[in-house]
């Protein structure tokens, strides 16, 4: 159902460490020595539970819709009643378009790879790699993570003006599709991310300010704060230099946050 791509990863320095380790279960399966009446409680719990279709659970009925993607037209398939939890897709769904029982939607202005993550996230609310909670550091980290620093998870789409973070991109696309929980998500994992190069949080942060509108300023927050908390590397990157002579809306506002990180500094009550 879903076609998977190799993820780019870069050993570099990161500005910040995330490790993350699997929690065990520890739930136990009751034993014979249970009383009986404990035994039929266990079984009519989990009898209720299994009775809960999942939100993104298919219907028996659900038409399989088609949706070829990007250039190479990447074929995909998924049922129409998980597609419809976009406000986006369901109204392409219940137009005319869709009266046929060839089922299709193209998308060739798409990355494959970031339209796999999303209808991911349709089916299973996550993708990967997927958010977990470390209860020993009482942090979220993402999956696969406590590999070690030397293996960041930065996964990007190379693009015809540089490397880009694909969380970065789903964050755009979410707001398409009009999935304002996937933004919430994917703009967490970007948080969680280490080790990025420069020049792919500079050319992500230029695409975030392509692709979103004025008034969604959470992801173009995110990157002028990244930006300010490594400025000391960013200050001795060529790539920041080039970047700030071409200019831009982005750097206007990066002045603004840096001015205003340095009044909140000089507030603070000197000891």
């Amino acid at each position: 159902m879903f076609s998977s791509s190799n993820r780019t990863r870069y050993q570099e320095g990161s500005f910040s460490k995330h490790r993350a380790s699997k929690s065990k279960s520890s739930k136990k399966n009751p034993s014979f020595k249970d009383s009986p009446r404990r035994v039929e409680k266990l079984a009519q719990q989990a009898q209720a539970s299994s009775a809960q279709p999942s939100p993104t659970s298919p219907s028996l009925g659900s038409a399989i819709v088609t949706i070829s993607v990007g250039r190479e037209q990447r074929l995909f398939a998924a049922h129409e009643d998980v597609l419809s939890h976009s406000p986006w897709f369901q109204s392409l769904c219940s137009g005319q378009f869709f009266q046929t029982t060839n089922k299709r939607i193209d998308l060739p202005d798409e990355e494959p790879e970031v339209f796999s993550s999303i209808l991911e996230y349709l089916y299973k609310g996550d993708y990967y790699p997927r958010v977990e909670y470390d209860k020993k550091r009482n942090s979220w980290n993402l999956e696969d993570a406590g590999a070690g620093a030397n293996n960041p998870h930065e996964a990007v789409i190379q693009s015809s003006v540089g490397p880009i973070l694909k969380d970065t991109i789903i964050y755009c696309q979410a707001d398409k599709y009009g999935l304002q929980e996937l933004k919430k998500l994917a703009l967490k994992k970007q948080g969680l991310q280490s080790g990025i190069q420069c020049s792919t949080i500079l050319t992500s942060a230029r695409y975030a300010y392509a692709n979103t509108p004025d008034n969604d300023s959470k992801l173009r927050a995110h990157y002028l704060a990244l930006i300010i908390r490594a400025r000391h590397t960013f200050k001795r990157s060529g790539t920041m230099q080039n970047e700030m002579e071409s200019g831009g809306k982005l750097f206007f506002d990066l002045f603004v946050a840096m001015v205003n990180h340095m009044d909140d500094l000089s507030a603070k009550p000197a000891y």
